[in-house]
């Protein structure tokens, strides 16, 4: 049911999100030229890795000048990549990666794999399911960038305490996983988009 559910809304979210894809496209070009895309491996399900798909929101060379944290008013983001991230309108290239069967609409947010192997009992547990574009986590930590720009050490700070709450949401999500608990998240998620 709940595959049936992505695959049907990830295919018509793509048709009627078309033009919007297109548009913002044409403005991260306009904007800094460079790949329209950000493509990052992130670890999945049975800690398959993928590919998971975003519009680029910073310059081009962003992981060669820092690391994987994007923390407070990250100076490698663009001018359009500082809207596209605060409206969230970065992440609906994961649609791709749901009709891919890669994510889930709702799910624990998928990592990178640095931060897997740091709790991979954890995620033993966590990566039975397929990660999704959001989740407890995400509703929790929408301004994240904000909470690690306050951080005297960002990396240090995700690691020790963002981190960690996260995966306890995500645990907490599998306790309590039904489709309903699923729609319920969607429209929060929406809810916050929009607000």
């Amino acid at each position: 049911m709940k595959r049936i559910f992505d695959v049907v809304i990830a295919f018509f979210g793509l048709l009627v999100f078309s033009p919007l894809l297109a548009v913002v496209a044409v403005l991260i070009k306009l904007d800094s030229g460079g790949p329209v895309f950000f493509r990052q491996e992130r670890i999945g399900r049975r800690f398959k890795s993928f590919c998971i798909y975003k519009f680029r929101t910073m310059v081009k060379d962003a992981q060669e000048r820092g690391g994987v944290i994007t923390s407070g008013e990250d100076a490698r983001n663009t001018r359009i990549g500082r809207i596209l991230r605060k409206a969230k309108i970065d992440e609906l290239p994961q649609l791709f990666n749901v009709l891919k069967g890669e994510m889930s609409f709702v799910g624990p947010r998928p990592e990178v794999k640095k931060y897997v192997e740091l709790f991979r009992h954890d995620y033993e547990e966590i990566l039975k399911i397929r990660p999704g574009i959001t989740d407890l986590a995400s509703l929790k930590y929408r301004n994240e960038a904000l909470i690690l720009g306050q951080a005297k050490d960002p990396d240090e700070t995700y690691i020790k305490m963002v981190l960690p709450d996260k995966i306890r949401l995500a645990k907490e999500y599998l306790r309590c996983s039904t489709f309903t608990f699923d729609l319920a998240l969607i429209f929060k998620t929406l809810l916050r988009m929009v607000l």
